[in-house]
């Protein structure tokens, strides 16, 4: 009998390591993003061509978790169109619009306050008492974001201040879409539901390229191809299901907190791949942020 129990420590690591490399892949796509903009493309065509790409995936992902589910109805369909909206076009889009400005470490950083935007849509909207702890925490997430944001304003001035507020957006429309998608998960599936609201977000990505540009522009530089299609796979799809199966073994909790190598791995990339400074005022804006983003993730302790 003892033979055919599940391997505990293998099952940690292994989810420990699909965890790490999943926020490493979600983590990559600023980087590539980065690296396609020097061959002259614009967020509409690049969003374009990682959809684009990504679609066939994404499509697949969704038929193999909806095996054998019942069909879904008009409220499951509205509900997915919602979410694919707030989580995967809108953030997207905001997301690559921003990075044309500012660089991936801050961006990175931005998007890491996800935790404490959900927990101040759940005081708004589902009016949730904030607890002290939860205050400061995200206070000092905050001061990270600001300090990091202070220091490239001192060089890149207005530009920085567009590339935060498109960056800042994005966040807030991935944050609704976390605060809005519990229920819909728990009817779907997370897996079933990735695949729906990405296939959705795809739909309009190509749409909005074919209404705001011309037939040429779909012509990009080789390079471009090859950074998109790594972006659609080792940075969009591959993480998803990463992270997937590592909260199936490991719990969401776990899986947010090793999630937190995210700012550090972009943070290294940055510096090796793209040649963005390394100082001070980064580092201990990072520290911040990933200490405030711990505290409030942490569940409050029982008495």
């Amino acid at each position: 009998m003892a033979e055919h129990l599940p391997p505990e420590p293998r099952r940690l690591w292994v989810g420990l390591l699909l965890a790490v490399l999943g926020a490493i892949g979600f983590s990559g796509k600023a980087i590539i993003v980065k690296l396609a903009y020097r061959h002259g493309v614009d967020a509409v065509t690049l969003l374009m061509w990682r959809m684009l790409l990504a679609l066939p995936l994404f499509l697949a992902i969704a038929w193999w978790a909806g095996r054998g589910k019942p069909a879904l109805t008009r409220q499951d369909w509205r509900d997915i169109g919602v979410l694919g909206f707030t989580g995967y076009y809108l953030a997207s889009y905001l997301d690559f619009a921003g990075l044309a400005y500012i660089s991936a470490s801050l961006e990175r950083l931005i998007l890491y306050l996800n935790p404490t935007l959900v927990l101040l849509i759940s005081v708004l909207w589902f009016k949730h008492r904030l607890q002290a702890r939860q205050v400061v925490a995200m206070a000092i997430s905050y001061a990270g974001v600001v300090a990091v944001f202070a220091h490239e304003l001192s060089f890149e001035g207005r530009h920085t201040a567009i590339g935060t507020a498109l960056v800042f957006a994005s966040a807030v429309s991935y944050a609704i879409y976390l605060s809005l998608s519990g229920k819909v998960v728990q009817r779907l599936g997370s897996l079933r539901l990735a695949g729906l609201a990405s296939t959705v977000a795809c739909v309009l990505c190509i749409a909005q390229f074919l209404l705001l540009k011309p037939a040429s522009s779909f012509r990009v530089p080789e390079p471009v191809l090859w950074l998109s299609l790594l972006n659609a796979t080792a940075c969009t799809v591959a993480p998803v299901l990463m992270v997937m199966m590592a909260i199936a073994r490991i719990g969401a909790p776990l899986s947010s907190q090793v999630g937190m190598v995210g700012p550090m791995s972009t943070l290294i990339m940055g510096v090796l791949i793209l040649g963005e400074p390394m100082n001070l005022w980064i580092v201990a804006g990072t520290v911040l942020v990933l200490g405030g983003v711990f505290l409030v993730s942490r569940p409050a302790r029982s008495r």
